[in-house]
């Protein structure tokens, strides 16, 4: 009894430690929330901070309260494009604003449409007279491609400024999986619908790197021209052309060989560097310790919150279709088919005088695609114009949630088409046979058990699943043939699971005009008849409730600044890190296809990686990974 008593005391004690620690985790989080809300009203006249610590996205993600609760660090922020370029709009005809101060020391980056699109309002501020100023340990390519739009570009004298330029290795399986006898089924319809390669081959096809020397030329040649108009005189050649020459010319400080090729302004550390924006914005004579900035700021939260956005005139409805298009209930930050598809349903009685599909995927699940699809064409059913803006990416899925449009807008360097359609089966009879392991049993029909991994499939269900496919990819062929007015041969000969970038969309017919969002919505309030009256755009979205509310609190600005003070810089080594950290989560991605895609897929391997999103690997990914390794660890 006295051992059983001494259990159960050991039990309470651990029960009661834990009911503790969440408790202290609790409220930690609620101070953290209540301590970084947004004061409207409080702006005081000075600098415009944006504490860029994170990535610059069209829709921000819901926070995973789980996650965050067993993280053991500040999760990434989210910023959306919208957001700052209205921030720094409003800044520039604010005289309250004397100067717009970005500090970019943990910024992971965004699409190179957004990063234009930033870029243009920050040339907006500086043509009001105001200055803009950049700092960083080190800028990668995003980075120096935004601060390059900056009057003065500091960095850390242990920094630098690093362009690595689009492109890069792609992982094949194939060797892998005859290694370890795994039969990957790959079902496709497309000539250059390249996602299912790696489990076909060694190396790329000459289809693919067509298809990847076109996209990456012309991002590579849309960056650099960017770059050329907000500095002239920038070298970025003497970088790129060869950055061994560069690096050695610099004697190995890449600050100082930043400045020579003109990308950086002034080498200096974060105290000379805010002492500099005092100068200008005023000294924060409140400031009391190291935690308090040293200039008068408004950061972006509060600066927003002070400025909402007026809502009058007729509205246009925006539905944003953001990330991976998956199945179900998911997002924001992904694409869930039910979640748009509802969200449109309960908001066609507003009153819209047209709809605009702001569109920022790569595809993904060709049912969902079809879902989101079915639901913008009920809009159109009721007479409501329907108008596409394309961001960064509006390939496969996001191509084909695209097909309703009456006008569809894309930029220059927007990634669409990618018309194609794949799915991806593997079965392991040939790697469980030389563990000794068969299968037999008594069918009724050739599809009895079908499709069996574990014993392999028969030839009816294989020629079943590429029919399918195949029927798929007609689909969206025809209704991309209809949506541009072309036979369906015409769509075919242009679609093969090709993408293209932006003005040769527009030149092939893929769209139809060239204009960012601004343009789409200028463009529903025509098609919507508003002629000169006012209009405001109304973003369809889910009400938050106070516990998602009180969790973005946890991203704010204020918890960034925290996060920033107890996280490490980034400088070269870091970005080399980042990198890595990249490439695995793009590995986890590519493996964990093929084990847990669902259905048939409208989805573009060519498109870059959502920045930011891919930079943790997916936990599921993971342990799928370490499984594998497990696995394949038997010789």
């Amino acid at each position: 009894m006295t051992f059983a008593r001494k259990i159960w005391n050991l039990l309470v004690g651990v029960k009661d430690a834990l009911a503790l620690i969440f408790l202290l985790l609790f409220f930690a989080l609620l101070y953290a929330a209540l301590s970084s809300r947004p004061a409207p009203g409080k702006i005081v006249d000075g600098a415009l901070l944006l504490d860029l610590d994170g990535s610059i996205v069209e829709e921000k993600s819901k926070v995973d309260p789980l996650k965050l609760l067993m993280s053991t660090e500040s999760p990434a922020s989210e910023y959306q494009a919208r957001d700052i370029e209205r921030a720094l709009r409003l800044a520039a005809t604010d005289a309250r604003i004397k100067v717009v101060v970005l500090d970019m020391s943990r910024f992971l980056g965004g699409g190179m449409v957004h990063i234009e699109e930033i870029g243009k309002a920050l040339d907006a501020v500086r043509k009001a007279g105001k200055p803009v100023l950049t700092f960083a340990n080190a800028y990668a390519d995003d980075g120096v491609q935004l601060a390059s739009h900056a009057s003065e570009v500091w960095v850390d004298p242990m920094g630098g400024a690093f362009v690595a330029g689009p492109g890069g290795n792609q992982v094949y399986f194939k060797g892998l999986l005859d290694r370890f006898k795994v039969n990957a089924h790959v079902y496709r319809a497309g000539t250059y619908k390249s996602f299912v390669e790696p489990y076909l081959r060694n190396d790329m096809s000459p289809a693919a790197r067509e298809a990847y020397e076109d996209i990456y030329g012309a991002l590579w040649s849309g960056y650099k021209a960017d770059i050329a108009r907000a500095r002239p005189k920038a070298g970025l050649d003497r970088m790129t052309g060869d950055p061994v020459a560069w690096s050695q010319a610099a004697d190995g400080d890449f600050a100082e060989g930043a400045k020579a090729a003109g990308l950086v302004d002034r080498i200096g550390d974060r105290t000379e560097f805010q002492n500099r924006i005092a100068a200008i914005a005023g000294k924060n004579e409140a400031a009391k310790g190291t935690s308090d900035l040293p200039y008068k700021a408004n950061r972006l939260a509060a600066w927003l919150a002070a400025n909402p956005e007026k809502a009058e005139g007729a509205k246009i409805g925006v539905v944003t279709v953001a990330g991976e298009i998956v199945d179900g209930d998911a997002g924001p930050g992904k694409a869930g088919g039910d979640r748009i598809a509802e969200l449109l349903d309960e908001n066609i009685d507003q009153g819209f005088k047209a709809l605009v599909v702001r569109v920022d995927s790569p595809g993904g699940s060709a049912m969902a695609a079809e879902r989101i699809r079915r639901a913008i064409v009920r809009y159109k059913d009721r007479k409501i114009p329907i108008v596409v803006s394309m961001g960064n990416v509006a390939a496969s899925g996001g191509y084909w949630v695209s097909t309703p449009g009456q006008q569809v807008f894309a930029q220059p360097e927007t990634i669409t088409g990618s018309i194609g359609v794949f799915a991806v089966i593997p079965s392991f009879e040939k790697t469980l046979g030389d563990y000794g392991v068969t299968s037999d049993g008594v069918k009724t029909t050739a599809l009895s058990g079908q499709p069996d991994i574990l014993g392999g499939f028969t030839p009816e269900v294989e020629g079943m699943l590429q029919a399918s496919i195949e029927n798929t990819y007609r689909k969206f062929v025809g209704l991309s043939a209809a949506a541009r007015k072309m036979t369906p041969e015409k769509l075919d000969s242009i679609a093969q699971g090709r993408v293209w970038p932006g003005q040769e969309a527009q030149r092939i017919g893929l769209v139809d005009k060239i204009g960012d969002l601004e343009a789409a919505l200028a463009e529903a309030a025509r098609l919507g008849g508003v002629g000169n009256g006012k209009w405001q755009a109304v973003y369809l979205k889910e009400e938050e409730d106070s516990f998602s509310k009180f969790l973005g609190g946890l991203t704010s600005d204020s918890a960034s600044e925290s996060a920033r003070k107890s996280a490490s810089a980034f400088d070269f080594s870091s970005f080399v890190a980042v990198r890595r950290q990249q490439q695995f989560a793009r590995l986890a991605e590519q493996a964990g296809a093929m084990f847990t895609t669902r259905g048939a897929q409208a989805y573009c391997l060519e498109c870059p990686v959502v920045p930011g999103r891919a930079n943790a690997v997916n936990a599921r990914e993971l342990s799928m990974l370490e499984s594998l390794a497990r696995f394949f660890g038997r010789d």
